[in-house]
């Protein structure tokens, strides 16, 4: 835990912002409504890496996923066991984003990382295809800032020894969705997460 919080102090006021920001979206969304099976563990754990971005450009974002890619595999899991990536003033635009992913999975591949490490995205314009933008569904994948994050494979598959992962996202879908858009709105500025 100390090297989160000696971390957290040596950032930049805005970037220590951002981060919180994205601890209380983590807490209130992704484990408060239980979206996610292990991030409650982590979480609690401290074995959460935050990283903001100060990358203007997708090449420099490239670069520095590239880093923490190399950074997250340099860790043993109980050290550090995922990472977020957040990048707040590039790919600010969803479909921007949605395109990136593919360049996203081409470092991945160049690093030999391919089976070790994913990449789930989050954005604060996600929009699932078939979707309407205001669709509840949406905040299964939402989150304050635009932010890659990177997981350990071997971790996911831990879970899917005790839980079926391809029913979690129908199922988020569905409890979203009985919550509705408007309850989802007032959940994050309760949490202080801000709204785009």
């Amino acid at each position: 835990m100390c090297w989160f919080s000696c971390y957290y102090q040596s950032l930049s006021p805005n970037f220590a912002a951002i981060i919180e920001a994205t601890r209380r979206w983590i807490s209130s969304m992704v484990i408060g409504l239980n979206l996610c099976p292990f991030a409650q563990k982590v979480f609690d754990a401290g074995t959460i890496r935050y990283v903001v971005s100060d990358a203007m450009n997708p090449d420099d974002l490239k670069v520095a996923l590239a880093s923490e890619l190399l950074s997250l595999v340099a860790h043993k899991a109980r050290e550090r066991e995922t990472t977020f990536l957040i990048h707040p003033h590039v790919l600010t635009e969803f479909l921007d984003y949605n395109d990136f992913l593919d360049a996203a999975d081409q470092v991945v591949e160049a690093l030999g990382l391919t089976g070790i490490i994913q990449i789930a995205s989050f954005h604060p314009g996600y929009q699932f295809a078939g979707t309407h933008a205001d669709d509840p569904e949406n905040y299964s994948n939402r989150s304050p800032y635009p932010m890659l994050h990177l997981l350990r494979e071997q971790s996911i598959s831990d879970v899917a020894d005790t839980q079926d992962l391809a029913a979690i996202p129908k199922r988020n879908r569905a409890a979203l969705t009985k919550l509705g858009t408007k309850k989802i709105l007032e959940r994050l500025k309760d949490a202080g997460v801000p709204l785009t």
